[in-house]
């Protein structure tokens, strides 16, 4: 099949694929605008640095910071444990959040050899997911030393709300975009599907191709009203000449 063909089939049926693009488009831009509740996230950034020991006396060489590396997976562990969220649940209650829905909301993050710990929470406005991450980063803070007895977690930035005031899960663009190419490759794969499914003869040159002889006539399509008007036009021809007429004799 030529390119040509191809394009034949697409031009004959081109309002399904205009149907297809149409709701595609419409259904994401209401799911988009009326049907999503918007998401936030607010970030906070701790990093592991100078460790004490239990009497308060620093305690810093050259390997302190390869081991504040290697402690770092421990203390991400600890921070979605029940010790640190539960705490945060009874020391903010105005969160409306137990211990099991903080953590479904936080997120902990370190880049590889790297001293710092990205914390990231989400909410139903800017201003929950701002004060929800802050208050686990403070909590955090203050019960490393009691937990790990030393004091080698600072606080190196916390949320603010203005940070945060898209929600993360309305892009009406993007997801408009997407729905557009994925509607227009399916109408299109629906398209070729019902021609392939389609085994009738509409043209001259379709029968010739079928069966490899040239066509000697053709009947064009009557319609109806064609056929009515001949009909009548036939009907009147009949009606000259169809009166009686009187013999020489009457």
């Amino acid at each position: 099949m030529e390119l040509k063909e191809y394009m034949q089939i697409l031009r004959k049926r081109i309002w399904i694929i205009i149907g297809f693009v149409a709701v595609a488009c419409i259904g994401a831009g209401v799911k988009n605008y009326f049907l999503t509740v918007p998401i936030y996230e607010a970030n906070a950034k701790l990093i592991v640095n100078q460790a004490y020991n239990a009497q308060g006396i620093p305690n810093l060489d050259i390997s302190s910071i390869q081991t504040n590396i290697k402690v770092i997976n421990s203390y991400i562990e600890i921070i979605k444990s029940s010790a640190i969220l539960d705490k945060v649940a009874a020391t903010y209650p105005d969160l409306g959040m137990n211990g099991n829905e903080l953590g479904q909301s936080l997120r902990v993050t370190t880049a590889n050899e790297s001293q710092v710990m990205s914390l990231t929470a989400t909410g139903l406005s800017s201003e929950k997911a701002a004060k929800t991450v802050n208050a686990v980063a403070k909590v955090f803070k203050s019960q490393i030393p009691v937990i790990m007895k030393v004091d080698n977690v600072t606080i190196l930035s916390e949320a603010k709300p203005t940070d945060s005031s898209k929600p993360i899960n309305v892009n009406p663009v993007i997801n408009i975009l997407i729905s557009f190419l994925v509607g227009l490759l399916l109408s299109v794969g629906f398209v070729f599907l019902l021609e392939y499914l389609d085994d009738t003869l509409k043209t001259e040159d379709e029968l010739e191709k079928e069966l490899g002889i040239p066509a000697l006539a053709v009947i064009s399509r009557i319609r109806k009203e064609d056929a009515r008007f001949s009909k009548q036009t036939t009907t009147s021809q009949k009606q000259v000449g169809d009166g009686q007429y009187a013999t020489v004799n009457q």
